[in-house]
């Protein structure tokens, strides 16, 4: 991997960088589709919140009775079955309510489950281009925070949001039936509302997306921190990580201010307008009692359905923080998920019995920024069973051209074929499933030493699973591990030695029984001692397979049939190591640099 980590710094362009997205309307309708599905229970949803609103709206209309009919005439029976009835609306109704709640509970889960699935499976289909460029922890950030903000929003809120606007319908169409110059005179805070929610939203909208664009940036330098913790212990770097997170954690603590001082703002406001909306109810009210035309019973109902009326208003702009985070969350989840995902279609496939193990190169080239190419006009034939070894300095294009062959990364100019067929057109699975990988940066997932070599070949049984590890030499240190093979594994098999995690991994390529085999610097992380048990064990899985070697230690491939030197990206020389010795060209002086230390 040495020669891409030398190479990324060049890059100009960033493949796979995502763009901001600006269109909130967009993003609500792209997550109505997720909730679709649930149309009748939707609707179910919607009739209980209507059933519990209507019949909510009863309590004040029996308030109003019982002052204008029963009080004066001093009824008790008839105060204590309004009193009843009052108290079976109230009951009713939120019972209604809850029963619409737990219902919207597992519609909007089972919605913001296939939400999820669909980026993570989104994720697994995007380019290495893609990871190359995005930070894990802002990535994670959008599967975690982003998400969660669109679960507060619709499985707590939308019940709450629906029930609001049905209420305040409800309780508009009650006054206009009871008098409706009192009706219209509460119309008069609807526009106000909308104006200042209008003026907010602008504000709040933006707000909420850079605090949760800030909240990423914040989880990337936290997961970097904490999965680095040797480089920056090693380094003495603890103080210089603390200042990254406290400039990071600064830009979100200034962004959930500009944003949230600006969505308090509607709080305060409804609550005004709210008071405001009592006092003229109260004022017409009166001066229409005492011409007569209004009863003292009226005027009281109206002044609780103003109260109720307001109070959804209240309860609109308390969510109005949760929805505006929601909508910033759900662009940033759609802007990965129209990343274009990596092409996987293959025309062509290999005979019944598989691959052979043929490999031509035809003036293959490839640049990871325009204008700055990393492999030049590339043209290599590789017979089946041959050990191809591939040297060079840092930066001269060996890992690229392993990326090459397996399509982490696609050519941009030649041909690569395997036995007469272009890789291009294979699917990547098919292509893969012939392919042996033991990389430079091993990775192991937190999960029992027996499943992590297993991942090898998924049907393997535990016996062929051991019998790798043996193979790798890595049976003996295995079977000292607490568990033995069923050790588990913590994350990025912090438990073992970077030594044991390479057997590990090449285990698993042994167990995976390729027609090509491809090791990149497999043995870099072992002492001698072990690395000449691994080269014995690797020459006997690479007997009768075509394999490629990158190894910097060149004592490592004298038994190559085919030394490929590279430099900036061109063959420089080819030929075995004895003939590359005899030529004493720059394999020759790369030879000597490590074991005379003369200048290369």
């Amino acid at each position: 991997m040495s020669d891409i980590r030398a190479s990324m710094h060049r890059r100009v362009g960033r493949p796979g960088k995502i763009e901001k997205a600006r269109d909130p309307r967009r993003a609500l309708a792209r997550l109505m589709r997720y909730l679709s599905p649930h149309k009748a229970s939707l609707g179910l949803v919607v009739a209980l919140i209507v059933l519990s609103s209507m019949i909510g709206l009863g309590g004040p209309y029996l308030m109003g009775v019982a002052i204008d009919k029963l009080i004066g005439k001093g009824s008790v029976a008839g105060l204590s079955a309004i009193a009843l009835l009052m108290l079976a609306s109230y009951f009713l109704s939120n019972l209604f309510m809850v029963a619409a709640n737990w219902i919207m509970a597992r519609v909007s889960q089972s919605a913001l489950k296939r939400l999820r699935g669909d980026l993570f499976s989104h994720l697994q289909a995007l380019s290495m281009g893609f990871f190359d460029t995005n930070a894990a922890g802002g990535l994670m950030s959008r599967l975690t925070s982003d998400i969660d903000a669109v679960n507060q929003a619709v499985s707590q809120n939308v019940t709450a949001l629906v029930a609001s606007g049905i209420t305040m319908l409800g309780i508009l169409a009650a006054m206009f039936a009871l008098n409706h110059w009192l009706a219209l005179a509460s119309l008069v805070v609807v526009p106000i509302m909308l104006g200042f929610a209008r003026f907010v939203a602008k504000y709040t909208r933006k707000g909420f997306r850079d605090l949760q664009a800030r909240l990423g940036e914040l989880n990337s330098v936290a997961e970097e921190a904490i999965s680095g913790q040797k480089v920056i212990k090693a380094f003495r770097r603890g103080d210089s990580v603390i200042q990254d997170f406290r400039a990071k954690n600064q830009a979100v603590y200034e962004a959930g201010v500009y944003a949230n001082s600006y969505a308090m703002l509607l709080m305060p406001l409804t609550q005004v307008l709210g008071s405001f909306f009592v006092v003229v109810l109260a004022a017409l009210g009166g001066a229409l009692a005492l011409r007569g035309l209004v009863s003292v019973g009226t005027i009281a109902t109206f002044i609780n359905y103003g109260q109720n009326f307001t109070s959804p208003l209240r309860q609109i702009a308390n969510l109005y923080n949760s929805i505006q985070a929601a909508l910033a969350g759900a662009e940033r989840v759609f802007e990965i998920m129209d990343e274009p995902a990596e092409s996987d279609e293959g025309r062509t496939s290999f005979p019944a019995s598989g691959m052979r193990g043929n490999v031509s190169f035809r003036g293959a080239r490839f640049a990871y920024a325009p204008g700055t190419p990393v492999i030049k006009d590339f043209s290599l034939e590789v017979k089946a069973g041959q050990t191809i070894a591939l040297v060079g300095p840092t930066g001269a294009g060996k890992t690229t051209i392993i990326n090459m062959l397996t399509r982490f990364y696609e050519i941009q100019g030649g041909s690569i074929r395997i036995d007469g067929i272009d890789i291009r057109e294979l699917s990547k699975a098919e292509l893969r499933r012939g392919l042996g990988l033991v990389l430079q940066d091993t990775f192991l997932f937190a999960d029992s030493v027996l499943e992590n070599i297993r991942y090898g070949r998924l049907e393997a049984s535990d016996e062929e699973c051991m019998e790798a590890a043996r193979l790798a030499e890595a049976d003996h240190f295995i079977r000292q591990l607490p568990r033995g093979y069923l050790t588990d594994l913590s994350e990025r098999a912090g438990n073992l030695s970077q030594g044991q995690r390479q057997l590990l991994s090449i285990s698993r390529a042994i167990l995976a029984d390729p027609a090509i085999l491809v090791l990149d610097e497999a043995t870099s992380s072992v002492d001698t001692r072990t690395e000449a048990r691994i080269q014995k064990a690797l020459l006997g899985l690479m007997a009768g397979r075509t394999s490629f070697v990158i190894a910097h230690r060149l004592s490592t491939i004298k038994d190559a049939d085919l030394v490929v030197v590279l430099r900036d990206g061109e063959i420089a020389e080819k030929g075995s190591h004895d003939e590359l010795i005899a030529a004493r060209g720059f394999y020759y002086r790369l030879y000597l640099s490590q074991f005379k230390g003369n200048p290369i």
